[in-house]
């Protein structure tokens, strides 16, 4: 399996654990999106099922096990023909057109009926949870009963980016596999290996704060340029030459409303940061109020806005408010 650096360590801890008898049964994999969370659960569970692991401690990928181990997507619904490992995520609703937007209490039911079974194959029971993060309170509350009883030989693998939205009384029972951002040239190197190199590499990995994960979606979807048009976007509604109303309606006209609010708040609190900047290889740098406090509160109201956008409301009257804001933050000199 091809694992990133920083992959490659969190599953060598976990099959260290596993090796010595100290791997929990139950482990909570954390961190920034895009850094490889589901790939790692994904071998981790494929390992402690695998009947000949190899020497380099991954699964061999041949043994009946292994073969019963890809999931198979079929629309919306994932079918899985091993009989010992369970994918639990978000299922499609009743139409089937789209996915729920929860983990329900009946799923974590069934989970735990089907951990008091027998292993089929002889050896461990395996489940992963993913997103666990959108577990409900019922659903949680229900976990916690299968991680206060747990089994001999039965693993079950949470994996999520917000893990403070996880009741403490299920992080406290779990290991913790924390994934943290790499080294900026190893970041780099990761992106290189990908066939992402360049100033647009170094520019995209600088937007995503780091992130080599993220700074790939970014450039292979065309974020990057994206970024660049919301700093025009903004200075140009500063500045008087747009109206809030009329970005509002550009900012909603396609699918990337949300990437465009993260990117003017990340851009804000960069520029309240650093009032001096200056433009690098002819890109442009948001002209923004010197004032931190200022441009924090803006923040908030940028997060509060991405929320609005979720509910049935007047996007374009919500989104307008914010520009409007951003404005007004010009015209009163704060």
């Amino acid at each position: 399996m091809n694992l990133s650096p920083w992959q490659r360590r969190i599953f060598d801890a976990a099959m260290q654990s596993h090796a010595q008898g100290r791997l929990g049964h139950a482990l909570l994999l954390s961190g920034p999106p895009n850094l490889g969370k589901h790939q790692v659960a994904e071998a981790i569970a494929q390992r402690l099922l695998c009947k000949a692991p190899r020497s380099d401690g991954f699964a061999c990928g041949a043994c009946r096990s292994c073969q019963l181990f890809p999931a198979q997507q079929v629309g919306l619904s994932v079918t899985q023909a091993h009989p010992d490992l369970q994918r639990i995520g978000l299922e499609p609703n009743d139409k089937g057109d789209k996915l729920r937007t929860e983990i329900s209490i009946d799923q974590v039911r069934r989970l735990g009926q089907w951990f008091s079974l027998t292993a089929q194959l002889g050896g461990p029971q395996v489940a992963v949870i993913e997103p666990a993060d959108l577990m409900n309170a019922s659903s949680g509350n229900a976990l916690l009963k299968t991680l206060e009883e747990p089994a001999p030989n039965r693993f079950l693998l949470l994996v999520t980016s917000r893990p403070g939205r996880l009741p403490a009384t299920i992080r406290s029972r779990c290991q913790r596999l924390e994934f943290r951002l790499p080294s900026p040239d190893e970041a780099l190197q990761h992106l290189a290996s990908q066939g992402l190199s360049g100033s647009e590499a170094l520019a995209a990995l600088s937007a995503a704060r780091g992130n080599p994960g993220l700074a790939a979606v970014w450039l292979r979807d065309g974020a990057v340029q994206l970024r660049g048009e919301v700093i025009e976007n903004l200075n140009a509604v500063g500045s008087g030459k747009t109206g809030p109303v009329e970005m509002a309606q550009r900012w909603l006209a396609d699918e990337n409303a949300e990437l465009r609010l993260r990117f003017a708040a990340e851009l804000a609190l960069e520029a309240a940061a650093s009032p001096f900047q200056r433009p690098l290889a002819g890109r442009s740098v948001l002209t923004a109020p010197a004032n931190f406090s200022t441009i924090s509160t803006w923040f908030d109201s940028i997060n509060r806005t991405r929320e609005q956008l979720r509910a049935p409301l007047r996007n374009d009257l919500v989104l307008a408010g914010l520009l409007r804001e951003w404005r007004t933050m010009f015209e009163t000199g704060r």
